[in-house]
């Protein structure tokens, strides 16, 4: 199987994250901004560990600063993307760094990162689609903000509603009238859980929050239980291998849970989340998951099926990327 050219469904990648570090260290010199200390010699992000990520990503997003530069930011993200297979991807966007939650603003940023979508897939081949993330350690209060600026933007573009950041800060409870909002205006929803929380947190947010995916949720293996609910539930995980690896979540790939999940009848598909932060593509993924597990053509082609089947795109859209994958 040729990895790099296999057609591939990406669900869980989050634009500022995606950034090549050459991006941002163009971006911050044009406007004068001494960002050195978040990258290595190698010139690749640097940290310790996921906290520290954290305000490592908080940093090289500084630089993103107007409209313009999220258009060109989009461009570079998804020309990578598609050359490396990716045919339809959803993308993490959160108006608290488009714009500080004002809606006015936060509509001139979701209008560059359309025009850059909509040129990416006339050139590229690749489909964008939007969703709109609140900030967990940034707190409830101003998820209320997010949400009602994804409400007021929500359309075939921005189509989703989700909860990222720090999970050991803020219960999925405390972001139940976001999440409410976020449903009345007609988004799909998604949460990141199981990944730092623990499978309760996955029950959690299932729970509370009312999601059809889970952002991570590898975590569940540690309740079996659970498990079977996922997979007789048909919850779909957003499971991002690369990051759990390169966050010291699990210590190699053939540790990671993902396989023993598929087994057991859990709905998984293959993201990068930040893939730039974790030396990761999708193309990665693929050969190391490959090697890890013995999987084929076949068993990834299921993968991105089910990824598919699990987007939030209009059912034209999706019937492209299950026409794309059958065609490979």
């Amino acid at each position: 199987m040729n990895s790099k050219d296999f057609p591939k469904v990406e669900l869980h990648l989050h634009l500022e994250g995606a950034a090549p570090p050459s991006f941002i260290r163009g971006l911050a010199r044009e406007k004068g901004i001494d960002i050195s200390g978040i990258f290595n010699e190698a010139g690749h992000y640097a940290y310790t560990d996921f906290w520290h990520f954290l305000k490592v990503y908080d940093a090289a997003t500084s630089v993103l600063q107007t409209p313009q530069d999220y258009y060109r930011l989009t461009r570079a993200v998804l020309e990578e993307s598609a050359a490396n297979g990716v045919i339809y991807s959803e993308t993490f966007l959160s108006p608290d760094f488009c714009g500080g939650r004002d809606v006015v603003a936060w509509r001139d940023y979701l209008s560059a990162i359309r025009e850059a979508a909509e040129e990416a897939e006339r050139k590229d081949g690749i489909a964008l689609r939007a969703i709109v993330t609140a900030v967990r350690h940034i707190g409830p209060e101003a998820s209320r903000e997010t949400a009602i600026c994804a409400a007021e933007t929500a359309g075939d573009f921005l189509t989703g509603f989700g909860l990222a950041g720090d999970e050991k800060m803020h219960a999925p409870k405390d972001f139940v009238w976001a999440f409410d909002c976020a449903r009345e205006a007609g988004l799909r929803l998604t949460a990141h859980a199981g990944e730092w929380g623990g499978p309760q947190s996955v029950r959690d947010a299932l729970h509370d929050l009312k999601v059809e995916r889970i952002g991570h949720g590898v975590r569940a293996i540690e309740d079996l239980q659970l498990v079977d609910e996922l997979a007789e539930q048909g919850v779909v995980l957003e499971v991002c291998p690369g990051s759990n690896i390169a966050l010291g979540l699990y210590p190699q790939w053939r540790k990671h849970p993902i396989a023993e999940l598929d087994r057991r009848g859990v709905r998984v598909t293959i993201s990068t989340d930040d893939p730039p932060f974790f030396h990761t593509t999708m193309t990665r993924e693929h050969d190391r998951l490959a090697d890890a597990f013995d999987w084929d053509e076949g068993q990834f082609r299921t993968i991105h099926r089910t990824a598919a089947r699990a987007a939030f795109c209009d059912e034209a859209t999706r019937d492209k990327i299950l026409s794309r994958l059958e065609d490979a």
